[in-house]
């Protein structure tokens, strides 16, 4: 006897309908075709000893399940339960009444038939609204965040024998109905203020402007200053997540393994700080079965690389193609999969190798050839592709130590950022995937980026004179159309292309000046 259960395999963020045809026929042996990977080869023996356990048997007979369409690698252990309940319908040890053609399933099944949660429930429920499915049927840890897709019928179940009862019997089982909020956030505890942060007037001006456009940043200053200080409160400032955003963040986290699932809708953009020994497949991602890296699960939030000269060469060199095309292709030998890398990328580093060059106070050790070899680390065509340079000044002791009145809190700052945004959701209302000026095409830079006659030749005096590429020139530009937003201003004006032209130090050529 041969019979179809329909379940889902992913590939990358994209799922996949699988039909898990089960035949039990005349013969010896065990056999699962259709590109499985160990874990599915070894399902058999998990599965084996759970239809014991509740009372049935494996056949002692040929067994063949194929998972169709053959050409698809599957991996994983969410097809256990569509194999579990294939294997006794095909043997007659159950019967259905011609619901599970109209079901989606996925679950691992333990030793004693408990169900157990897998990876991607969101990309699956998903995939069965795309392809007309009724509903899906998954763990009940996985019922939350399959539930967040509207228009398609999820069901929890703990255990084989749940789904046995209902497909054997005359009744219906209850769609699970999410009563925890449908919005979840990745940082729990309270986030920082800018109204802490003493000084630092130029720094704070840069964090504001990159929020409000989206702008990769660099920030330059010795140890201690505040740069990390600020890099934290960045997230603070951000404008909320549209819908889109949300889910496709949502999903990104739901193919990885987390101590706590996700039960509703990430509202909170992501702030991810991987540590400086972190490899390029850390932050791009990838393994046998790729799985997202750092820079996916940054998608639509902030990326910061703390002392980002100490980052691998091959690691900072990763950051080239996701900065400029917004995506990472992860190519193995078996597979190759897409992920989404629409990220802020925000580093810090020390000006030099000692940390203290041109401090005001604390001489500087460093060679020159220690100097070179320190900034020779971030490679020219990653710098182009960081919009604002931004130099943390020392705050003087005295000024830290010093009762003053606290300065412009977050939310402050957030209601201009926020207030920029909505000027460039007016703009790129007909671009499906722009949604700041960071992002914008260099094609549609003409239509929108308009610049007064007297900026315009200060902006292409200092471009000859620094010597910058095409690319730094269309990124100063950007920058100063987030400050013309800023100000509500429709035309781009000299001070808003000074200001972005100042944030672009490390572009200027680098003067040795040893300290006496």
């Amino acid at each position: 006897m041969i019979v179809t259960i329909y379940s889902s395999a992913l590939s990358g963020m994209d799922a996949y309908k699988i039909a898990v045809e089960v035949s039990v026929t005349r013969g010896m042996g065990y056999q699962i075709t259709g590109l499985p990977d160990e874990s599915i080869k070894e399902s058999l023996t998990r599965i084996a000893i759970a239809i014991d356990r509740m009372g049935y048997y494996m056949p002692r007979t040929k067994l063949v399940i194929n998972l169709a369409p053959a050409d698809i690698r599957k991996y994983g252990t969410a097809f256990d339960l569509a194999i579990t309940t294939g294997i006794l319908l095909a043997s007659e040890q159950v019967f259905d009444l011609g619901k599970l053609a109209d079901y989606c399933i996925a679950g691992e099944t333990g030793l004693d038939g408990k169900i157990y949660p897998v990876r991607g429930a969101l990309c699956m429920a998903c995939q069965a609204k795309r392809d007309g499915f009724r509903g899906i049927i998954v763990p009940a840890c996985n019922a939350p965040e399959a539930s967040l897709v509207k228009g398609i019928e999820v069901y929890a179940v703990n255990h084989v024998q749940e789904l046995l009862d209902f497909i054997t019997a005359d009744c219906a089982m209850e769609p699970y109905k999410n009563t925890r909020n449908r919005t979840t956030t990745i940082v729990t505890k309270d986030e920082p203020d800018f109204k802490d942060v003493k000084g630092q007037q130029n720094a704070k001006r840069a964090m504001e402007i990159a929020a409000a456009g989206g702008h990769n940043s660099l920030l330059i200053g010795g140890p201690g200053i505040g740069k990390t200080m600020l890099a934290k409160r960045l997230a603070g400032i951000l404008p909320p997540m549209t819908a889109a955003e949300s889910l496709e963040t949502t999903k990104i986290y739901s193919l990885i393994h987390q101590s706590e699932p996700v039960h509703g809708l990430i509202t909170t953009r992501p702030f991810r700080n991987p540590h400086h020994t972190s490899s390029d497949v850390a932050l791009a991602g990838g393994g046998s079965y790729p799985l997202p890296g750092e820079i996916s699960l940054a998608h639509n939030g902030v990326l910061f690389l703390d002392e980002l000269p100490e980052f691998k060469r091959s690691a900072i060199e990763v950051l080239r193609q996701p900065l400029e095309e917004r995506k990472v292709l992860i190519a193995r030998a078996k597979m190759s999969v897409q992920y989404p890398a629409s990220f802020m990328l925000l580093a810090a580093m020390n000006p030099c190798l000692c940390g203290y060059y041109g401090h005001p106070s604390r001489p500087c050790t460093c060679s020159k050839r220690a100097m070179w070899w320190y900034r020779r680390r971030i490679s020219g065509p990653l710098l182009e592709r960081i919009d604002l340079h931004v130099e943390a000044e020392s705050v003087p002791l005295t000024e830290l130590m010093e009762t003053v009145p606290a300065g412009e809190c977050s939310a402050t700052i957030k209601q201009r950022v926020v207030q920029a945004r909505r000027l460039q959701t007016e703009r790129f209302k007909d671009q499906e995937v722009v949604y700041c000026n960071a992002q914008m095409p260099d094609a549609m830079i003409d239509t929108h980026c308009n610049v007064e006659v007297s900026a315009r030749k200060f902006l292409l005096k200092n471009i000859d004179q620094l010597q910058l590429s095409a690319r730094s020139y269309s990124r100063i530009l950007k920058v100063a159309r987030t400050i013309a937003d800023l100000k509500s201003s429709k035309l781009i004006e000299l001070p808003h292309v000074a200001e972005a032209i100042h944030f672009r130090s490390l572009d200027k050529p680098f003067v040795f000046k040893k300290d006496k």
